[in-house]
């Protein structure tokens, strides 16, 4: 059987579906890289707050349990300096606690480094000609990518270096 060249209209129907094929990898391409830079900033917020925030408690312990030593403290403010001083570093413990269950800058960064390196493959995809992209192969390289960085997070939040067992 002789080759016969596609007909002008229908070539233009296969470059019009690889053109959309590869619009719709860009566009889950996207959406992931829009998920990692919103989480990024999340975890920017939490880890800055949470920073502030001890910085300021211990400034505050430090400053209230010194004068609850003062000789010239007497009466009720010793009293309630005396109950407000643990009642801060109890604070302190429980938000320098919190910060190293959610480790949100090591988040932050893992976050910031996984849309870089998300950007890095979309921008590939669009400067390659439509004809040297396998949308199929491109989607299955993203959802690696976002697995490996799904399993990245859960190794760091939980401490572990082993990967899943499968079934269990």
């Amino acid at each position: 059987m002789a080759f016969q060249a596609a007909h002008p209209r229908e070539k233009a129907n296969m470059d019009s579906v690889t053109e959309n094929q590869i619009a719709k990898v860009l566009e889950r391409y996207d959406k992931r890289i829009d998920y990692y830079w919103k989480d990024s900033q999340y975890n920017k917020r939490s880890y800055k707050t949470m920073r502030s925030l001890l910085t300021i408690l211990g400034a505050l312990l430090t400053l209230i349990s010194s004068l609850s030593s003062a000789s010239f403290v007497k009466g009720n403010l010793a009293v309630v300096l005396a109950v407000v001083t643990p009642v801060l570093a109890a604070g302190m413990a429980i938000v320098g606690g919190v910060s190293q269950a959610f480790q949100w800058g090591a988040a932050w960064a893992d976050s910031v480094m996984a849309a870089m390196r998300l950007e890095k493959e979309r921008d590939r995809i669009a400067v390659t000609p439509p004809a040297a992209v396998d949308p199929l192969k491109e989607m299955a390289r993203l959802d690696e990518l976002v697995m490996a960085e799904t399993q990245t997070f859960f190794q760091r939040l939980f401490g572990s270096t082993d990967a899943p067992k499968p079934g269990g």
